[in-house]
């Protein structure tokens, strides 16, 4: 258990795979409509209420705030997934 999210940590810090996951995610007959609105929700929410624990003008420390935040939100497309693509990316 604690392996795979390690698995999935070092996935979603690699972020530049995780695009071609969310196109698929959302482009993908596999996934359930409300599955990709679930979704769209998530990205939204964060993208227009973001709540800061840490202010961001901390350097290095402003930012683990958000870094969880993202990792969370991520992490719940991650598990809403189909089987099929969880195991194409990795994320299993």
């Amino acid at each position: 258990m604690l392996f795979r999210y390690l698995q999935r940590i070092k996935f979603i810090l690699k972020f530049w795979k995780f695009i071609p996951f969310l196109k698929e995610f959302f482009v993908s007959e596999d996934v359930q409509v409300h599955k990709k609105v679930f979704g769209v929700f998530l990205i939204l929410t964060y993208a227009f209420f973001p709540f800061d624990l840490i202010p961001d003008f901390l350097t290095f420390i402003g930012i683990i705030d958000d870094v969880a935040v993202a990792s969370f939100v991520l992490g719940r497309m991650i598990k809403i997934a189909p089987q099929s693509l969880k195991e194409k990316y990795n994320v299993i």
